[in-house]
């Protein structure tokens, strides 16, 4: 039986970096952020729910979702994002769990779920052990601030939005520090991968 992993962290932790680690590795890695992506795509079924939703005015001249319209649209209003996340989530979540599906029968031993919002969503059911990648404020808010060019209020709410890492961390069955070099993160997915015994 597949082992499922819900790998998560927070803004500016390095959780891709450890991903792309692991994906480098040869092991599956499925990812939250590029099903949001997918399943948003012209001609599928939430593509059509968002624009019944919210109109066409959301669309680009191709008829893609205007993500940066849509999202001002959203950010300032809780009823309205909480449409769009009615409709987006669950076929995110659905997408994500035929992928895991597919990969098991393909014969895959260990699946890894890329979920940002792993504990916020409440989502630990989709996997069976936890993994976050942590780092400390100061870092974290650093991070953020040089990779998005964020002023120091912006780079704060971003964080602020989500669950503390020190909180994360309670939650989860392992920890990869990521305060250091990459090299020694590279060290800790090593480790991971013996201690759990994950067979690709």
């Amino acid at each position: 039986m597949a082992l499922v992993i819900g790998l998560t962290g927070g803004i500016a932790s390095g959780k891709s970096t450890v991903s792309n680690m692991l994906r480098s590795k040869g092991y599956t890695v499925i990812d939250a952020d590029l099903s949001a992506r997918e399943v948003v795509e012209v001609g599928k079924r939430a593509y059509h729910q968002i624009i019944d939703a919210f109109g066409r005015d959301i669309l680009h001249e191709d008829k893609s979702l205007n993500r940066e319209k849509l999202g001002s649209i959203v950010f300032h209003n809780a009823e309205k994002r909480n449409r769009l996340n009615s409709i987006v989530h669950p076929a995110i979540r659905s997408h994500m769990l035929d992928q895991k599906d597919q990969a098991v029968q393909n014969g895959k031993n260990t699946i890894i779920m890329d979920i940002p919002l792993l504990f916020e969503s409440k989502l630990t059911w989709m996997v069976e052990k936890t993994v976050v990648v942590f780092v400390d404020p100061t870092t974290q808010l650093k991070r953020l601030k040089e990779r998005n060019q964020f002023p120091t209020e912006e780079a704060e709410a971003r964080i602020k939005s989500q669950l503390p890492l020190v909180e994360k961390v309670k939650l989860a069955d392992e920890v990869i520090n990521n305060n250091g070099s990459i090299e020694e993160t590279e060290q800790q997915v090593e480790e991971l991968i013996k201690n759990w015994n994950l067979i690709i």
